[in-house]
């Protein structure tokens, strides 16, 4: 069905048609956009940005290259100030994204909400006729990722997903060689995630600061009395905004690993993890795990292992306390039966591919393996595989903004990949192996696990399909 209400973008895009290509096209990436940028200052698409804290100013100063920030919003009015200084000091400032949807003059949202946020935000963005680029996790629930998937086909909008590992040489050479075949026969693929500790003391509740639109922030989640820990940079260590480290740091690794396993469009059939919550449930503190262990099996029959790497260990936010020590009482509790000797031990976060004639292993400081040391003289022939070609996943985005094309993080593909993490979050909040059919996206003989996969939101935030 035709857009009754056109965007800015949509008319110009119309217009350079008619006249022959006569005007500098907006949206070039590369060099060839850089080049551009002063002589077709007034075509660049205009942006809308939802969320700019510390994620949302750095994918924001990104987009900022391709296009004009005409409008910033966010429910912390410092964030907010601070980013239309930083971007000309003309953008109208919102505490409402869905005031600055109802603009028509905005073509591109960028979306760095905290969890909780994302898919109500993306929804909406595409029923208004913008394109997203949105940070990831995608989003909060299995559910919302199928309201999501659904609307993005129904509106035909272009949705990057933040999934910035595809656009990197590293992963992509990794996923190259194991798709064609370089390690033999895939048999197993390792998840290794960074531990960041969540132990803490219980919070206190304190007023709500003059400048933070509370009720806002929370939206669907249930509400709580402020404290500052659950919001910015440590809200990802609550179940109430969002999934912890599992779907945080997940989306990337997990990603690559059905990228790498040709899985991209399916999911495990069997899901079996645990967990160690270093806080026992005490109430107003951190209540994600930091440390788990998750065995899925995957209709091809691949099996992926998917971890904490217990002595990859990090901080996040200021506030968590010393790491909880490993003792090997716990690590046989988290691990199990019949987990390799190596994961136990694991010093280091990324995916490990091993097959029947080999392994790689790649993360954002390299690729590695025998498969990879072999390339230079045994390179992979013409006809081989490959990925979508992407070094630069904003420009990427905003590429496909003007082509239409699906970019190469896109929704259909993200929604599994975060299904996957919350199919582990799942499996160790009900204590127990799950069984889950990826062609239904339902758990078998389960209606306690299907229950699972949304969550009661709170009106007047609810996501609707």
């Amino acid at each position: 069905m035709p857009n009754p209400n056109p965007t800015r973008r949509q008319v110009l895009t119309t217009t350079a048609a008619a006249v022959g290509g006569a005007m500098v096209p907006y949206w070039l990436t590369g060099s060839d956009a850089q080049a551009a940028q002063v002589a077709a200052k007034n075509d660049r698409p205009r942006i809308g940005a939802i969320g700019i804290g510390g994620r949302g100013s750095a994918v924001l100063g990104l987009a900022a290259k391709f296009g004009d920030v005409v409008a910033v919003c966010d429910v912390d009015r410092n964030h907010a100030e601070r980013a239309r200084q930083r971007h000309g000091g003309k953008a109208t400032i919102f505490d409402d994204y869905r005031k600055l949807l109802d603009r028509n003059d905005i073509d591109v949202i960028v979306n760095a909400t905290p969890d909780h946020w994302h898919t109500a935000v993306n929804v909406a963005a595409c029923r208004a006729g913008k394109d997203i680029y949105t940070e990831k996790p995608l989003t909060l629930t299995i559910d919302e990722g199928k309201i999501l998937s659904k609307v993005v086909e129904e509106t035909k909008r272009v949705v990057q997903v933040g999934t910035q590992q595809r656009s990197e040489r590293a992963f992509q050479n990794a996923v190259e060689l194991v798709r064609n075949g370089r390690v033999g026969k895939l048999k197993q693929v390792w998840i290794a995630l960074p531990y960041y500790t969540t132990k803490a003391a219980p919070f206190a509740s304190e007023p709500v600061p003059s400048h933070l639109n509370w009720d806002l922030y929370q939206g669907q989640a249930p509400q709580h009395e402020y404290c500052r820990q659950r919001t910015h940079s440590n809200f990802r260590w609550w179940y109430e905004y969002a999934g912890g480290i599992i779907t945080d740091w997940g989306n990337h690794h997990m990603d690559i690993a059905h990228w790498g396993a040709d899985c991209e469009l399916t999911g495990p059939v069997s899901i079996e993890a645990r967990g160690m919550f270093p806080n026992h449930g005490a109430p107003d503190s951190f209540n994600t795990p930091d440390r788990f262990f998750s065995r899925m099996l995957y209709p091809n029959g691949v099996e992926m292992l998917y971890f904490s790497s217990v002595n990859d260990r990090q901080r996040y936010g200021g506030v968590a306390n010393e790491h909880v020590e490993m003792t090997p009482e716990k690590i046989a509790t988290l691990f199990g039966d019949n987990c390799p000797d190596e994961i136990k031990s694991f010093d280091r976060n990324g995916i490990m591919f091993i097959g029947d004639q080999g392994r790689i292993f790649v993360n954002r400081g390299g690729v590695y393996g025998k498969p990879v040391d072999e390339l230079k003289d045994n390179p992979l022939p013409d006809d081989a595989w490959r990925v979508p070609p992407s070094n630069d996943h904003m420009g990427n985005f905003f590429e496909c903004v003007k082509t239409r094309h699906e970019p190469v993080s896109p929704v259909r593909i993200q929604h599994r990949t975060i299904s996957a993490c919350h199919l582990t979050n799942i499996s160790i909040r009900l204590n127990r192996k799950l069984a889950w059919d990826p062609e239904t996206q339902q758990m078998v003989g389960d209606d306690d696990a299907n229950s699972w996969q949304k969550r009661e939101q709170r009106t007047p935030h609810q996501i609707h399909a």
